[in-house]
């Protein structure tokens, strides 16, 4: 799904299909995170222990291969937003808890997007098939509220986006949205990607001549990745075309 907020033009193909989101996922997460730094329940330079437990999941991220075993809050939510930090994603929600991230969906609206799980490195009998699963019409309801400050408070929303603004990931929708994610001019992006077996997904809030918010999920067989994130980059060129060429702050 793709959805500009001022005049309310959306294109979707199956919007309401419940998928694997893996990494999207950490959106709620995040957001949990922000929600109780903007309302003081949790502050940001409180220390955090990385366990061996969190050091030993692999996959994405740097800080299990780094020395320091503390972290403070602050660093762990950009660690999870900029390189998608398995470490940090499952020391934060020993922190704040599955309960709460779940919680929050609920409180949101969310009916069939959430989060089932922590990171493992593999899944068998007794846990949840899979991290996160959701569907691209609530993540694009979601962030539409986010882009317009109206999720829980605006300084929640300022966090988030501020984290999400720092992904290094951009090579799936955001490959087509013309842009410089090192620059503070021109087209913005703020989004998560998910990457697992059989999945790619991206979501975020693309601030040009209009703001746009996206979700795009693909789950394929073995073997289609090529094909699948050629889709994604394809309903990227949408996002871009939708939004347009300048910030509508600088238009």
């Amino acid at each position: 799904m793709v959805r500009r907020l001022d005049d309310g033009r959306t294109l979707s193909t199956d919007p309401d299909l419940v998928l694997p989101l893996a990494s999207v996922g950490k959106v709620l997460l995040l957001a949990e995170v922000a929600r109780r730094l903007a309302d003081r329940t949790l502050e940001a330079d409180q220390p955090v222990e990385l366990l061996d437990t969190d050091r030993a999941l692999g996959g994405t991220g740097l800080l299990g291969q780094l020395s320091p075993r503390w972290w403070t809050v602050a660093d762990l939510a950009t660690a999870v937003a900029t390189v998608s930090d398995n470490a940090a994603t499952n020391a934060l929600l020993r922190l704040v808890t599955l309960d709460a991230v779940q919680d929050l969906a609920r409180v949101a609206g969310l009916r069939d997007t959430t989060v089932h799980d922590l990171i493992r490195a593999e899944r068998g009998p007794g846990v949840p098939d899979t991290f996160a699963t959701g569907t691209a019409g609530e993540l694009c309801a979601f962030l539409a509220d986010v882009a317009k400050g109206t999720w829980h408070s605006p300084q929640a929303c300022r966090l988030l986006r501020g984290w999400l603004a720092g992904n290094i990931d951009r090579t799936m929708v955001a490959d087509s949205i013309g842009h410089d994610p090192w620059s503070g001019d021109g087209v913005r992006v703020e989004n998560k990607t998910g990457t697992d077996t059989g999945v790619r997904a991206d979501t975020g809030i693309v601030s040009g001549r209009h703001t746009v918010v996206y979700a795009v999920v693909a789950a394929f067989a073995p073997g289609e990745e090529r094909t699948a994130v050629a889709e994604l980059r394809r309903w990227g060129a949408t996002v871009d075309r939708l939004a347009g060429p300048h910030r509508s702050d600088k238009s």
